[in-house]
């Protein structure tokens, strides 16, 4: 008789799988076998079984589930395997052999494999154990908190066991093996840093370092976005290592090659290196000269990307103009939210031919909860990315910029630099050759740079209303949102068309198929409700305001607060300076710097509008809703 937790409940013997009932007699059993041969409390078996309050009958409820599983075990013949269900006051026991269970089979494989000390033995070990899973660990038990936590609990036994596999298949160097094993897992779980890093060290080992450098930069971006962090020291670790790593290679030298007589052709043969993604193996027009491949540093493209055309034609114009003497560079700017990272990445992709030496980008994380990258952090990215040795890697930021410029004077080299919080954390990291061009995003304008490095400004908006539908259609699908294009419109609004609250609207009703977007829209109504509803562990809109607001001064925070309470979010600056208690002065120097960080928008002269969901924020920051900043 065995006993399968590790996939969906089941209890099978020689003659086949038992019949075992609806899910709260499976999750009774389930239960017992999460603590075999120990006495469980039916008041825990009742407050497992029921997410809700309890029935008044639910003592007789469990009871019953407890007889019935007792009469199936018997026909299945328990006695012949020493399984015995007992009833001990007012407890159960299941007593059994630990090893008819699954999940203690799993936990004594992966105790004795030992993947960096014994590699060979622990492949085998570790496939068996991890053989045993059927699907998502206690399927068919009930959907309460005490459940879902032992899921949780089983599925990160089998995540570490996943990784073990990985690394023991790379300590004895099958990398593909290792990738492969090691893939789906960081498909299912891909905030998951140590499974990616070790995804990201399999593919390179490969040869596939541009795929390697793609999971670290997706990673990067998911945990920005969903958790508000920056990579930790494993995920960081291994992408330095890989870039370390390839720029230490020798570059072979490249054979001659006759034009008339093709000989040298065949670069196993002659050595010639194959240019990976287009980059040019030796020098010619914009080439390194250096047989170093081109660098393709950008993230994936972002995903059901909509819109945005003017924006995306602007940034055509503005980058690839060529003037001799001068290297293009846009910023793009707008409010949290707003999606200026998909648009400036959005384009890069698209215009990534016309930069056949590389693309770098880095986040220079200046309005993330950490502190802002550092120029020479950057810096040492990049000339890492171009070849350049590590010991060569000046420690100076002035010096590491001045070796970054001469080495892309001639090239034709695109440089995305996503997140800046100001114009000195920028100009080191500019090159400054005419074939280069440059992008930023900013929450700022970034106005030093308009004033002393002629950055063409491409502001951000928030979508429209037929936008912002398009943009949930594309999450929900066109027909669901079709069904109710007024609520869909309302959503929009509610959401201040910021394609981020629209996301996490629609990751709202994703994860609530039968809601119609109407019942969201309701429920969005509630102010007090409103940041809640389009936030999730930290992460959302109000998270992204709040790391914004961190950026203000004292005195600018305090009129932020004061300008939520404005009515209709219209004002010019007499009313916002009676709102804070300011001399017009000094509320028309924070208004200004308000405005420049998109958090009050100037819609003409003297007159500003402040977002629904910034006032919300403001307030919530003064205590007075009960939201995340509450």
């Amino acid at each position: 008789m065995d006993f399968s937790l590790l996939g969906p409940i089941a209890v099978t013997t020689g003659s086949g799988e038992l019949s075992l009932g609806p899910a709260k007699r499976r999750s009774v059993l389930a239960l017992l076998l999460l603590q075999p041969n120990t006495t469980v409390p039916l008041e825990q078996l009742i407050d497992s079984l029921w997410e809700d309050e309890p029935p008044e009958h639910a003592r007789t409820v469990v009871q019953g589930h407890v007889s019935r599983l007792r009469a199936t075990l018997a026909q299945g013949g328990a006695d012949a395997y020493g399984i015995e269900l007992t009833t001990h006051g007012s407890a159960y026991l299941l007593r059994l052999p630990e090893e008819l269970i699954d999940a203690h089979r799993f936990g004594e494989l992966v105790a004795l494999a030992r993947p960096e000390e014994a590699p060979a033995d622990a492949v085998p070990l570790l496939r068996e154990a991890l053989g045993l899973w059927r699907g998502p660990a206690l399927t068919g038990t009930v959907t309460s908190p005490p459940f879902a936590a032992a899921a949780h609990a089983l599925e990160e036994r089998r995540l570490t066991a996943v990784e073990a596999l990985g690394r023991a298949h790379g300590a004895l160097g099958a990398h593909e093996q290792a990738a492969a094993v090691l893939y789906n897992a960081a498909v299912n779980h891909p905030l998951r840093e140590g499974l990616i890093a070790g995804l990201m060290q399999a593919l390179f080992r490969t040869g596939r370092q541009s795929d390697a450098l793609e999971w670290f930069h997706r990673t990067r971006r998911l945990l920005n976005e969903e958790l508000g962090v920056d990579p930790g020291e494993r995920l960081r670790g291994a992408y330095e290592e890989i870039l370390r790593a390839e720029k230490a290679r020798p570059a072979a030298k490249p054979a001659a090659v006759s034009r008339e007589t093709g000989d040298g052709a065949s670069g196993a043969q002659s050595g010639a290196r194959v240019p990976a993604q287009g980059g040019q193996a030796s020098g010619g027009a914009g080439g390194s000269g250096r047989g170093t491949a081109a660098p393709r540093l950008l993230p994936r493209p972002p995903a059901r990307f909509l819109g945005r055309e003017h924006q995306l034609a602007a940034l055509t114009a503005i980058l690839t103009a060529r003037t001799p003497q001068e290297s293009p560079l846009a910023v793009v700017a707008g409010p949290a939210g707003v999606g200026k990272t998909a648009c400036a990445v959005q384009w890069a992709h698209q215009h990534a031919a016309a930069f056949p030496d590389g693309q770098l980008f880095a986040d220079l994380r200046g309005f993330g909860e950490g502190d802002e990258a550092a120029p020479a952090e950057i810096l040492r990215d990049f000339l890492l990315a171009l070849g350049t040795p590590p010991e060569r890697v000046p420690s100076s930021a002035e010096a590491a910029s001045a070796l970054f410029r001469s080495l892309v004077a001639e090239r034709r080299l695109l440089v995305v630099l996503d997140n800046a919080r100001g114009s000195a954390q920028v100009r080191p990291l500019l090159p400054g050759g005419p074939h280069c061009a440059t992008v930023v995003t900013s929450r700022s304008r970034l106005d030093g740079l308009v004033a002393t490095d002629w950055a063409r400004p491409v502001g951000l908006q928030a979508m429209g209303h037929e936008e912002g539908a398009a943009l949930l259609g594309a999450m929900l699908g066109a027909e669901r949102v079709a069904e109710d294009p007024a609520a869909a419109q309302e959503l929009v609004a509610l959401c201040d068309g910021l394609p981020l609250a629209l996301r996490a609207a629609a990751a709202q009703l994703t994860a609530r198929p039968r809601w119609r977007l109407a019942r969201l829209a309701a429920a969005l109504r509630d102010e007090r409700r409103r940041l809640a509803l389009l936030s999730a562990e930290d992460t959302g809109i109000a998270a992204a305001l709040r790391m914004s607001v961190a950026r203000l001064s004292a005195d600018d925070a305090r009129l932020l607060s004061a300008l939520a309470t404005s009515a209709d979010g219209h004002l010019n600056s007499s009313v916002a300076a009676a709102l804070a208690g300011y001399d017009q002065e000094r509320t028309q120097d924070a208004l200004d710097r308000l405005a420049e960080m998109h958090l009050v928008d100037e819609e003409s002269t003297d007159v500003y509008t402040i977002s629904t969901l910034t006032q919300l924020f403001a307030r919530d920051e003064r205590g007075e809703g009960d939201g995340p900043g509450a």
